[in-house]
């Protein structure tokens, strides 16, 4: 009997081992599995020289959108009668505007302005259109590829509505409702942003719908918070990555068009646009309070876009 208890015991233990082998054996295969998929995005990713040229410049914004103020030359506030409207010089690089202000220090200075902006509104419009696209944007964008029918023709037609109206236009019509101000001009980008969102939800969504392991989960009587939430949404994330990067930089043009025409920033903030709106009576005077914000928008919005660019081709399986 103990002999017994004994084998039993033992081929228990064999059990054990076999099954924590196994268990093992598949964790190290999903990890392996998702490091070399990391490697071959890395690997195509870098093979576009554009997207990663980009991509270094995004990085180097940021890092001045954090450190730019510490590295200013001067007080971007501060006056300088004695220089106003003065070219660049080695003591300014970029010249000074109509106030002796360092045109560069306030560049540095309205970085972190103009990019908080523009990112912030883009991030909560692609969660309007996830979540309040969960609600009215995007998510609706999901329900209506999930269920078509009536919700789909609303929500689709909802969205060509705002679609008729270039963004700009619609941005204006916003903030002239609101006020100006920089919170208004946020809220005013935001807005445009979501039934872009929606759109590629509903695109993305009818897409991953058809596919077999979505069916297999119906066939199991897999409820459909469950199939929009775990087995289509995952599928989606893709497409929302990509238009992610795109917008930002229709948000930067937005952002700084609306301070151009003095309806977003302050005059006296150092926003990209606010500074472009100021300069403009000089032009003939002082060009180069033109050229070098200009100048800065145009590198930060072909950035994001070699950058959205060389990132829906790399995560395009079609495209190698």
């Amino acid at each position: 009997m103990e002999r017994k208890i004994a084998m039993s015991n033992t081929t228990n233990e064999q059990d054990r081992k076999e099954f924590s082998f196994e268990e093992n054996f598949i964790d190290e295969t999903i990890i392996a599995d998702k490091s070399s998929k990391t490697k071959e995005f890395i690997k195509k990713f870098m093979k576009r020289k554009t997207a990663v040229a980009g991509f270094i410049v995004i990085v180097f914004l940021v890092f001045l959108a954090i450190f730019g103020q510490y590295l200013a030359p001067y007080d971007p506030d501060a006056y300088d009668y004695s220089n106003m409207l003065a070219g660049p010089s080695a003591a300014h690089l970029f010249g000074t505007d109509h106030y002796g202000r360092d045109i560069l220090s306030r560049l540095l200075a309205g970085t972190r302005l103009t990019l908080g902006v523009s990112l912030s509104s883009v991030v909560v419009g692609a969660a309007l259109g996830t979540v309040l696209g969960l609600l009215v944007g995007g998510m609706i964008g999901l329900l209506a590829g999930y269920y078509g029918g009536w919700i789909e023709m609303l929500v689709m037609r909802g969205a060509d509505v705002l679609f008729s109206f270039p963004d700009i236009l619609l941005a204006i019509a916003i903030v002239a409702l609101l006020g100006p101000g920089i919170i208004n001009v946020f809220i005013a980008v935001m807005v445009f942003t979501v039934p872009s969102f929606a759109r590629i939800m509903r695109s993305a969504t009818l897409a991953v719908k058809g596919s077999l392991y979505v069916e297999v989960a119906q066939s199991l009587g897999c409820k459909d918070s469950r199939l929009l939430f775990v087995h289509i949404f995952p599928g989606t994330i893709q497409s929302l990555i990509v238009n992610f990067t795109m917008r930002i930089g229709s948000a930067i043009m937005a952002a700084s068009s609306l301070s151009f025409l003095g309806f977003g920033a302050n005059v006296t903030d150092p926003e990209w646009g606010a500074m472009l709106s100021q300069s403009r009576s000089y032009l003939n005077v002082a060009p180069h309070m033109v050229y070098f914000p200009g100048l800065v928008i145009f590198v930060t919005v072909l950035a994001f876009n070699l950058f959205g660019d060389g990132l829906r081709d790399t995560l395009d399986p079609k495209i190698k």
